[in-house]
């Protein structure tokens, strides 16, 4: 390629990028792969281990205790369509060093506050802390609600005083789905019976929808098979913390007290099209993903298919079942009479550490997306970890006050905010659909069968939160 071609190609490149709102990107070239895929792992951890929480432990073993295994199958279709979200969210960090909302609000300055409040919405419920803090009670007994209030000021803490505040995650997420796969493991030898397991392919020959639950409740279960809402979007930030791609020039956030924070920039980078960049590209996007595969997609339902059993094994059919978290403690019973006390205790042990650590998570990515947005959009030359961390007070704070206002039944505050994430999944649907396109050079920009199921997604979230909102309208107005 001559000068004037790659000059040529270079302005051409920077040019897709609608300029209205924010700066054209830098052109840097796109740094070299990793020689291995482990040596990028973490982002996909991250997003299976916080999303192993609400749908994992507590709506899709619910609906196996209620109705069995005909509705696993939802969290399949979940999963791969999440898969693909996440991708091409990733596709634009990957190529941009910016997040997805970033690349939102080149289109209309408000689009990251819209998002960046719908997550808020969503999150601003401690479901997972007093879920966490639920089964804290199974076990050595308490208060819930002094137990949540305690574990949101610890989170606080957590996140301000790690040096590196996505160092700290990575390892409190890879802790806790090695304890979660332990807990699997054993209760798939000991705990799960031989009835249950022949029971298996009703997940495909009995699968239907059972709408006796309501439709708020299996939308949550089908938008929190893994991630949903907020969580997808922020996986931009994760693969920018950890170095993916162009995200590799963005600084990380450290903490105010331990670490240094560096002001990140607030526009990215875009690299030319020469045979050196796109053969990075394809090495990067190929490693991408692999990580999310094997680390997000495999774990995740390996982890739903294990815990809905558990369910469906031990408390399936029951008369006294609670309409709730509850039923995690019939079951944790039920485990501890059918392998022994320590099984039992086991359960819940893992299960209030899942939900803990989710929460961890829960309060990073919010914080983490407001920053972000507010960096970007409203505030260049205010610090991003400065943000950062004032969100995470504000949102510690927030949940501190609901829990002692008393709304304290987790599985209403996540059903709450499952459909919050549901609607969201719809809008940033068709965004990713228009930013992967129209803005990213051709040789990179999403085609084909990916094109299908991000319309697929749009379709599907879609229509389930018509029917969702059609259903709550109903009961409230009814």
């Amino acid at each position: 390629m001559t000068r004037q071609h790659k000059e040529a190609a270079a302005t051409s490149v920077v040019d897709r990028f609608p300029v209205k709102h924010l700066a054209k990107p830098e052109i840097r070239a796109l740094p070299e792969p990793p020689a291995s895929t482990w040596r990028i792992i973490g982002p996909g951890i991250i997003a299976a281990g916080v999303g192993l929480a609400s749908g994992e432990f507590i709506l899709f073993p619910y609906i196996a205790s209620q109705v069995g295994l005909v509705f696993v199958w939802a969290a399949l279709v979940g999963l791969v369509t999440q898969f693909f979200l996440n991708m091409e969210i990733e596709r634009y960090t990957l190529a941009t060093g910016e997040t997805a909302l970033t690349g939102f609000s080149r289109f209309w300055r408000h689009w990251g506050l819209v998002f960046a409040i719908l997550t808020l919405l969503a999150n601003l419920w401690p479901g997972w802390a007093s879920s966490s803090a639920t089964l804290v009670t199974y076990l050595w007994g308490g208060d819930v609600k002094w137990i949540t209030i305690g574990m949101l000021v610890a989170i606080g803490l957590i996140l301000t005083l790690a040096p590196v505040v996505y160092v700290a995650l990575e390892r409190a997420q890879m802790l806790k789905v090695a304890a979660v796969l332990v807990l699997l493991l054993v209760g798939a030898f000991v705990a799960i019976s031989a009835d249950a397991w022949a029971d298996v392919p009703k997940i495909v020959t009995d699968a239907s929808v059972p709408t006796e639950l309501g439709f708020a409740l299996l939308l949550g279960a089908l938008a929190f098979a893994g991630a949903g809402g907020g969580q997808n979007l922020v996986q931009s930030n994760w693969i920018r913390d950890k170095g993916f791609g162009m995200g590799r020039y963005v600084p990380r956030i450290k903490s105010p007290v331990t670490g240094e924070p560096e002001a990140a920039p607030s526009t990215g980078f875009i690299f030319e099209p020469t045979e050196q960049n796109l053969g990075h590209w394809r090495a990067w996007w190929r490693f991408a993903n692999r990580e999310q595969l094997y680390t997000f997609v495999l774990i995740t339902f390996v982890t739903i298919l294990f815990t809905s059993l558990l369910a469906y094994s031990t408390v399936y059919g029951r008369d006294d079942l609670a309409n709730g978290i509850d039923f995690l403690q019939v079951e944790g019973n039920q485990l501890s009479s059918i392998v022994g006390g320590w099984f039992g205790t086991f359960f819940w042990v893992v299960g209030a550490f899942s939900l803990f650590a989710a929460s961890l998570g829960i309060v990073d990515y919010s914080s983490r997306m407001v920053a972000d947005v507010v960096k970007t959009a409203y505030a260049e030359r205010v610090k991003e970890s400065t943000l950062y961390f004032a969100v995470v007070w504000v949102l510690v704070l927030i949940g501190c006050l609901i829990t002692l206002a008393g709304f304290a039944q987790p599985l209403v505050l996540l059903v709450i905010s499952a459909c919050v994430g549901g609607v969201m999944m719809f809008i940033y649907s068709i965004l990713l659909l228009v930013l992967n396109r129209k803005v990213l050079p051709d040789a990179i920009k999403i085609r084909g069968a990916r094109v299908v199921v991000l319309g697929w997604s749009v379709a599907l979230f879609g229509v389930l939160s018509v029917l969702t909102i059609i259903d709550q309208g109903g009961k409230l107005f009814g």
